[in-house]
């Protein structure tokens, strides 16, 4: 990705013994692909076997991105190479099945796109914070003839119910912090003066409590709301599947056409591109028609 500046990627910074932050710095726009898998497979390792670690929570530095879509601009062999991970689903869901049950809590503070993975890691995570004015929380891929593969028809509907997670998931339309909230999409959304303290208030204030209270009620938690690992399973592979439909295929080429994967219009509103792509399907075939 043009731009990445070097030293870029997903680091771990311990606050604390107790206290875990990971920054999502991957510039221009916090697109995940095939090289930041093991990065984040070495953030999830260590949160599932350190025995100190309590809260972890996960953040961007990169303005108005907090973590994008999947690199399409990697090759396919990139993504295939890794191997199944301990939860026997495919490299991105194993990690986020294992965010999802490891003994810390896990806090998504969201400022600006929360996109496809970037929505995904959210899910994945046991509470989302959310800046009413710059977060936007969006599962776009249905609108580009795809489907989503990292467990958001498993995790959504248990969080927002059946009928909002078909309109998120059918619609492919961006999310902003306010409806989110109104959705149960996440916890809160604040104010983004606020929105820094009051999840530094909240991490610092789980750290400082009993690590086996803290894991097993969150294990109690689990064993009441989260999905079974069989019913996430099937996601990935219809991800893949559909990269190879050529209605995808199109639809992608033209979202390149107008600048996706760059910096600008595409992918800052990108629930309002892919709206339009349909649209642009039909003109086209009813200019060939007229020839």
């Amino acid at each position: 990705m043009s731009g990445e500046r070097e030293g870029a990627g997903i680091r771990l910074v311990r606050r604390s013994n107790a206290y875990w932050r990971v920054t999502i710095d991957l510039p221009p726009l916090n697109i995940f692909g095939p090289a930041n898998i093991p990065q984040l497979e070495a953030v999830v390792a260590a949160l599932e076997t350190d025995e100190r670690v309590k809260v972890v929570v996960f953040e961007s530095a990169v303005p108005g991105f907090f973590l994008t879509h999947y690199d399409f601009l990697a090759k396919a062999e990139e993504s295939a190479k890794f191997p199944a991970g301990r939860t026997g689903l495919q490299a991105l869901p194993d990690m986020l099945a294992r965010i999802s049950r490891a003994p810390v809590a896990s806090i998504a503070l969201i400022r600006g796109r929360a996109t496809g993975v970037g929505s995904e890691l959210a899910l994945a995570c046991d509470m989302r914070f959310a800046s009413r004015e710059k977060a936007i929380l969006s599962q776009w891929e249905v609108g580009a003839g795809l489907v989503p593969g990292g467990g958001p028809m498993a995790r959504l509907p248990r969080l927002i119910g059946r009928g909002r997670a078909l309109e998120v998931l059918l619609g492919a339309d961006d999310v902003n912090g306010e409806l989110a909230e109104l959705y149960g999409y996440v916890n809160r959304s604040l104010p983004d003066a606020e929105l820094d303290a009051f999840v530094e208030q909240l991490a610092a204030r789980i750290a400082s409590f009993d690590k086996r209270a803290l894991a097993e009620t969150k294990r109690l938690v689990n064993l009441n709301s989260l999905p079974a690992d069989e019913e996430i399973l099937p996601e990935w592979g219809a991800f893949v599947a559909s990269l190879a439909r050529p209605a995808a295929q199109r639809r992608i080429q033209r979202l390149f056409e107008l600048g996706f994967h760059e910096p600008g219009d595409v992918e800052a509103k990108l629930g309002d591109y892919v709206g339009r792509l349909g649209d642009t399907e039909e003109a086209e075939k009813a200019r060939g028609a007229s020839r």
